[in-house]
């Protein structure tokens, strides 16, 4: 199903930020060594979701609501939170990098997207594009 409008973006941005939320706790708990950093990324996810809300209920209303806002096919943007066949560190490294860069292609085309509809949402989606773009390279450097 193809999201349009505003509030599906929206809600899609939220299933994305809590179910990779989710999976950086789990991490946690399986690797104590680094459950620092991955509570931080679950934490940072979110505050990821409030900043989203807050910039989207801030400034929408009846007209912009009734509008397209976006083109995006959900199933183009899978993130996998499964973490029952990860063996190691290496491993769990691995797959939340694939869902970090998941993440960064998501926000920069709903970013993009919604740029004609509302101003402050793009915006808010284009800053938590960067964070998890600095996650990756955060990961990257964890991997070795």
């Amino acid at each position: 199903m193809t999201l349009q409008t505003a509030s599906e973006g929206i809600s899609f941005a939220r299933e994305l930020e809590t179910k990779t939320a989710a999976f950086y706790e789990e991490l946690a708990a399986r690797f104590p060594e680094k459950a620092e950093t991955f509570r931080s990324y679950a934490k940072a996810n979110q505050k990821n979701v409030s900043n989203i809300e807050r910039a989207y209920y801030g400034v929408i209303t009846d007209a912009i609501e009734g509008c397209y806002a976006f083109k995006i096919e959900p199933e183009d943007f899978p993130i996998d939170v499964d973490t029952s066949s990860i063996a190691d560190l290496a491993a769990a490294v691995a797959k939340a990098i694939k869902n970090e860069e998941t993440l960064v292609r998501f926000f920069n085309e709903a970013a993009e997207q919604a740029k004609g509809t509302m101003a402050d949402v793009p915006r808010t989606f284009g800053v938590v594009s960067r964070k998890h773009g600095e996650r990756v390279d955060e990961l990257k450097s964890m991997a070795g």
